[in-house]
């Protein structure tokens, strides 16, 4: 195994219930440090309350990013690239809903190092959704403990026909980052066992074996509860856009079952009209009758 050195730069708001668990997670990982980009209000949360003991050890390292409105997250990747990207072999740039799952490899040390990635300079990975499990609210144990459920179909988010990836780079590399999900389409992309991949959002595994052994765990939605407090506190691309927020929904009912609860729950705390959800689950339960 090679001695690399890695970086995690991401960016969080209001995720202070699972920083910890994200932390320890890329810690156990071998990853080196952990860049969180703050981008709380100034009266939110603070990342420090519950991240204190791995502040002090430095493998965390808190970015003030309050007062970015617009993209802050590709802001916040080209701040942590521009700053970072002579010092460490590798950059992962994940969500904090982002957890990599490594079938053969207890160390993502272990994985770089492997020489069919000598050839890239980007590895992607695709998502794995975990559904909400059928839970309407919060409780205080593990995502893993909450979420085992994985969305049956592995093709199961589309968004203009395209599935979702998420980027490692190879450090010493200087570039702009254009996308939050490819970052840049000057990379040499290969995904997760070294082969040469289309470099776009929808790039997808050549071999559909392969997403059981190296693949993201994205608890994209978690609880109902959780879900809408996510739509709340805006995108990290899109903000506080209304339309983005529809399109979340249907995302989140495209990999939930639909309810009742689910449906006045998520209606009565954002205000947006998902009759077209009520007429679904009427459909749904005839067939069921018939």
């Amino acid at each position: 195994m090679k001695n690399l050195k890695i970086c995690l730069c991401t960016v969080g708001k209001k995720e202070n219930l699972y920083a910890r668990e994200y932390v320890e997670h890329y810690k156990n990982k071998g990853v080196d440090k952990i860049f969180i980009y703050d981008n709380n209000n100034s009266q939110d949360e603070k990342f420090e309350t519950v991240l204190y003991d791995y502040i002090d050890s430095g493998l965390v390292e808190i970015i003030n990013f309050s007062n970015i409105i617009v993209s802050p997250q590709i802001k916040a990747y080209n701040d942590c690239l521009k700053k970072n990207y002579k010092k460490f072999d590798y950059l992962i740039f994940y969500d904090m809903d982002e957890f990599i799952f490594l079938r053969n490899f207890q160390n993502i040390k272990e994985f770089l190092s492997q020489k069919v990635f000598d050839k890239c300079s980007r590895i992607q990975l695709n998502w794995y959704f975990h559904t909400d499990n059928n839970l309407l609210y919060y409780d205080n144990r593990t995502l893993l403990k909450r979420f085992p459920e994985k969305e049956k179909r592995w093709k199961n988010r589309k968004i203009g026909g395209k599935e979702g990836i998420k980027s490692i780079i190879k450090g010493n590399i200087d570039i702009r980052i254009l996308d939050v999900h490819i970052l840049n389409s000057k990379l040499i992309s290969c995904d997760g066992f070294g082969n040469i991949m289309d470099n776009s959002f929808n790039s997808f595994y050549s071999n559909n074996s392969d997403h059981y052994y190296n693949y993201i765990d994205h608890y994209y939605t978690k609880s109902t509860e959780e879900f809408v407090n996510k739509l709340m506190r805006g995108g990290g691309v899109h903000g506080m856009n209304k339309e983005f927020e529809k399109r979340r929904i249907d995302i989140y009912f495209n990999l939930n079952e639909i309810t009742l609860d689910k449906i006045n729950y998520i209606e009565n705390k954002t205000k947006i009209n998902l009759s077209i959800y009520r007429t679904k689950l009427i459909s749904l339960n005839d067939k069921k009758i018939i």
